[in-house]
């Protein structure tokens, strides 16, 4: 069955060349009695008639006899330039500019729709919470609770011995800050709450301000000055207040991005950034956790080479390694891991994940305490849990000032993992996710947890994977699952008091397997992007040995620099045109694509400014082979030969000679040749300055054309911003073109551009808005009226009498 659109191309074919045909009559005829000096259309190539109240923009559509059912158009209009545009095409609409006081009282103004929209905002569980249809989400969400809580308690305990504090505070930040995201919060499927990266740079900077030394002193009873002991309560109690000073600070910072609208900073953490910076974390973590794997002890380290410092004291400590904390650990390794694979594969068939966390908590806790571990076997256990939520209390504010850079990068680590993770749900699910106000959602969690006694926290992959693979709608599931923390903590947390440490380690060790699967974005990247694998390698390799603070710094920086390296290393090509199209493709790549003879149309995708532009014009010398200083300096040489043989000459004849003016025109070349009298040394010919001596050949090799190119097009299509340095460095690229004869236009420049360019004065002089063209193609049909068609350029040779009539009418 054929198409409509076919069916109408049958039916009017006829009808269609035949008046296309009286089309061309009447043009033609019409050209014989107006042609003077033609204004072009984008008729590809052909001389067209110039704007008027007889001739209006057309557009035909017609059978390609070679394609079937091809839509094809011919668009007839005058070639414009910038300066033709703006005189008499465009005319700007009229606005009144406001002032001052006008924006102002339009800022301040509040309405009730506007105040409305303003606390939705803010509050975005008002967008959808009065909505709720409990027949549809309640199940789902209270299925996706009980499976987020069963794993978000066990976290909680072992991500606290991450941040160095005591378990409990781990249960503490798996409560508030939950409640507080519910609230401010636009991702309806992340699961906030302790992270095991944030909660190792949260431990590296409390060790960093309460180191053990700080805490040791000799002991009482010792038989010699070395014997020191360890204040461990003092020592808790310092750290606790290093992570909640800043925690309170870094949702501070988080505030404040959020309200000064600041969310796009992400931007500059670039995705391979993240990943190799997570990955590097995952390093950290995992080593950190060797030691309670294996029941040593050992000091922690911070600051460079901290990986490899702590990897090297585990090693000396594994003489004395704990037989029962290794055994318990290795068989919940092992369970987990079993866990999460049958989970993985039969995620369509299970109703809900296997808890695998919850089950070796409560089967390590009774083994602990029925073989009473801790005693026996010197097995690390948790320890205490006090009963009951602690009293709020203010953050020791003195603090402040020693944490503040690296409240400044867990502030942005904590948004930037919890952005890309809501962004991702939101796709999933067709809801969109604000980032400013996630920002300020993370900071109310942070800075109001922090007077709780909380630490800093941000979305967790493993349990929103799970929040949402459950049946999670809402963060109703995430309610709940923070009721379950609540209810350990307020009734059974003493039951938790015999769980190993070993166990807690095994639970962080297999949950850091979906990063450490982030490395086979390696070679994924090095076949896509060499550039975003260098990031990805570097973020990881620099985090690992210097650490995250410096890692990340170190990172950022280096992702900058590939940005800047991308504007010095643009692709410059040659543009030519495919054939009867007005499309303009890479000559070297396309053999379609054909040059104009005279013509070359230079193409670089970057914009120009400051620290490119020498390089932008060092780029257009090379492409189009065509360099003036050089062309001026081999002009000069040979008027210095001439001269010296011609004054050879005169002394051996004794005399001088008359010469005689003589004159000639070749409009091919666009060149004036002139012999001078003895009067006169030099003329200045379109730009070139050129003597003439001695005999009549002589004579005819100094005024050949210095190059075979006569018109440039730059295309600036692909620039997006150009500075004063820029600007500057193409006036004088035309005027020193201008030199050898060789006129350069620009084409293709967005209003913005354009815009910029009059801000800085751009169009001064000899340069002016006619030199710019709304399109390549404008240009080059103005090229080609500037000094005559080629009959073997790919316009072909249909407008070339019609062209060269024009040019005799002139």
């Amino acid at each position: 069955m054929k198409e409509p659109y076919e069916v109408s191309f049958e039916r009017n074919c006829d009808r269609v060349k035949e008046l296309q045909c009286q089309s061309e009559l009447v043009k033609n005829a019409w050209l014989e009695s107006q042609a003077n000096c033609g204004i072009f259309s984008a008729s590809w190539g052909r001389t067209e008639r110039p704007a008027g109240p007889h001739w209006h923009d057309m557009e035909q559509v017609t059978q390609d006899e070679g394609v079937s059912a091809t839509l094809m158009y011919r668009l007839e209009r005058p070639v414009y330039s910038e300066g033709d545009l703006d005189t008499r095409v465009l005319h700007r609409k009229e606005r009144s500019p406001q002032t001052v006081r006008q924006r102002l009282i339009k800022q301040i103004s509040c309405s009730a729709g506007r105040a409305k929209t303003i606390v939705f905002s803010f509050l975005p569980i008002l967008t959808w919470l009065p909505s709720y249809s409990v027949k549809q989400y309640l199940f789902g969400d209270v299925v996706s609770g009980l499976s987020t809580g069963v794993i978000q308690l066990p976290q909680g305990l072992a991500y606290a011995l991450l941040a160095a504090v005591p378990p409990v505070y781990g249960l503490y930040t798996s409560f508030y800050p939950v409640l507080l995201y519910t609230l401010f919060g636009t991702s309806r499927h992340t699961s906030i709450g302790t992270f095991a990266v944030i909660s190792l740079m949260i431990g590296g900077v409390a060790v960093r301000e309460a180191p053990d030394s700080m805490f040791s002193g000799p002991a009482p009873n010792g038989t010699n000055g070395t014997d020191t002991v360890l204040d461990s309560k003092a020592l808790e109690a310092r750290r606790v207040k290093v992570a909640v000073a800043l925690t309170c600070l870094v949702g501070l910072i988080q505030l404040a991005l959020g309200v000064l609208r600041f969310g796009f900073v992400t931007i500059y953490l670039t995705e391979p950034l993240v990943r190799g910076f997570t990955t590097a974390a995952s390093v950290h973590v995992f080593t950190s956790q060797l030691k309670y794997l294996l029941g040593v002890k050992t000091p922690r380290f911070r600051g460079p080479l901290s990986v490899l410092y702590s990897l090297v004291a585990v090693l000396i400590g594994i003489p004395t390694t704990n037989i029962a904390a290794l055994v318990i650990g290795l068989v919940s390794i092992v369970f987990l891991f079993g866990t999460k694979n049958i989970n993985d594969r039969f995620k369509d068939k299970l109703p809900v994940p296997i808890p695998g966390e919850i089950i070796v908590v409560t089967i390590s806790t009774g083994i602990s305490y029925g073989f009473q571990l801790s005693d026996k076997y010197k097995v690390e256990t948790v320890g205490k849990i006090p009963t009951g939520l602690l009293p709020p209390a203010l953050p020791d504010f003195s603090l402040l000032p020693n944490l503040l850079t690296d409240a400044i990068a867990i502030a942005v680590v904590s948004f930037s993992v919890s952005i890309s993770l809501a962004k991702i749900f939101a796709l999933k699910h067709g809801y969109s996710v604000n980032g400013n106000q996630e920002l300020i959602a993370l900071g109310m969690c942070n800075f109001v947890s922090s007077f709780f006694h909380c630490f800093t926290i941000t979305s967790s992959m493993s349990r929103s994977l799970v929040q949402e693979s459950t049946g999670g709608k809402t963060q109703i599931a995430g309610v709940l699952a923070s009721l379950m923390v609540l209810l350990v903590v307020v009734a059974i947390g003493f039951v938790f008091q015999p769980l190993p440490q070993s166990a807690l380690a095994a639970i962080v060790m297999v949950n850091l397997l979906g990063m450490f699967k982030q490395l086979g974005d390696i070679p994924s990247l090095w076949r896509t992007s060499r550039i975003e694998l260098a990031i990805w390698v570097v973020s990881f390799i620099a985090s690992v040995l210097l650490g995250l603070d410096y890692g990340l710094l170190a990172a950022i920086g280096f992702a900058i620099l590939t940005v800047i390296y991308r504007t010095q290393r643009p692709k410059e090509i040659i543009l030519g045109e495919i054939p009867n199209t007005g499309l303009y493709c890479d000559v070297e790549e396309y053999e379609e694509a054909q040059e104009y003879a005279g013509i070359k149309i230079f193409h670089s995708n970057t914009s120009i400014y400051f620290a490119n532009s020498d390089l932008y014009v060092n780029a257009l010398k090379e492409k189009t082979g065509l360099n003036p200083a050089v062309l001026l300096a081999a002009r000069a040489s040979r008027q210095k030969k001439v001269k010296q043989r011609d004054k050879k000459e005169l002394k051996a004849e004794g005399g001088t000679q008359k010469r005689e003016a003589i004159v000639q025109l070749d409009v091919e070349e666009g060149v004036t040749r002139m012999v001078l009298d003895s009067t006169t040394s030099d003329e200045q010919t379109n730009g070139q300055a050129v003597e003439f001596l001695g005999d009549p050949d002589t004579t005819h090799k100094l005024l050949e054309p210095l190059g075979s190119i006569h018109s440039i097009i730059l295309d600036f299509s692909p620039v997006n911003f150009i500075d004063s340095v820029g600007a500057k460095t193409i006036k004088s690229v035309i005027k020193e073109f201008a030199e050898v004869d060789v006129q350069v236009f620009l084409a293709a420049c967005n209003g913005t551009l354009l815009a910029e360019l009059r801000r800085l004065r751009f169009f001064e002089g000899s340069v002016t808005p006619d030199l710019l063209f709304p399109s390549v193609h404008d240009a080059v049909l103005r090229c080609q009226h500037r000094v005559g068609p080629d009959p073997s350029s790919p316009a072909g040779n249909e407008g070339s009498s019609a062209h060269q009539a024009a040019e005799e009418s002139c």
